[in-house]
């Protein structure tokens, strides 16, 4: 079977990569996030990523768009639906560049993520694949969180500390200042 795997940032793309592989699964890498703020960020994280897949000698598409004004204008007014539009918009592009390669299949390396809506993204991955004619690829890597993570602290792989969005960042501080104000 052929893949393409949709990868949100390099320690993310360890364990399901390798699992996929282990399986005889052809791997081939997708890197589309128009959701990424700042650009520094946006660009640090396709950095690794790069390294990375040339480190485990994995092809890599990279559609290299900055997506913000897209993104921005996808989720403005409708914040608390912000996962479901960008899973939406990057299940789509993967979708749409699995059919072009002729892929068997496609998936997402958001799978992997214990902080990501497992059951939206599944549920958006199916839908996307039979509008686009590309069987959705399901897979639960959780369980090799653990293991994803000690491997990209090992490489010295850069881990970020938030999804991406803007949002996501506020969010994460928001979080910090409540807790700090509850002590």
């Amino acid at each position: 079977m052929n893949l393409l795997l949709h990868l949100c940032c390099a320690p993310c793309t360890l364990y399901p990569e390798s699992t996929l592989r282990a399986r005889g699964i052809a791997v081939t890498g997708f890197f589309f996030n128009p959701n990424i703020h700042p650009y520094t960020e946006y660009r640090r994280r396709l950095e690794a990523l790069t390294t990375v897949g040339a480190n485990l000698d994995l092809d890599l598409v990279v559609r290299d768009e900055y997506g913000l004004d897209e993104f921005l204008r996808a989720v403005a007014g409708r914040e608390d639906d912000r996962c479901q539009i960008c899973y939406r918009m990057r299940l789509t592009a993967a979708a749409e560049a699995a059919r072009i390669r002729r892929a068997d299949a496609y998936s997402t390396s958001l799978l992997y993520s214990v902080y990501q809506k497992h059951a939206l993204v599944r549920r958006i991955g199916e839908e996307v694949g039979e509008a686009a004619g590309i069987p959705f690829y399901y897979e639960d890597f959780r369980p090799g969180w653990r293991e994803g993570l000690t491997r990209s602290r090992e490489m010295g792989i850069y881990r970020q500390s938030y999804c991406g969005c803007i949002y996501s960042e506020r969010d994460r501080y928001l979080k910090k200042k409540l807790s700090s104000n509850a002590r």
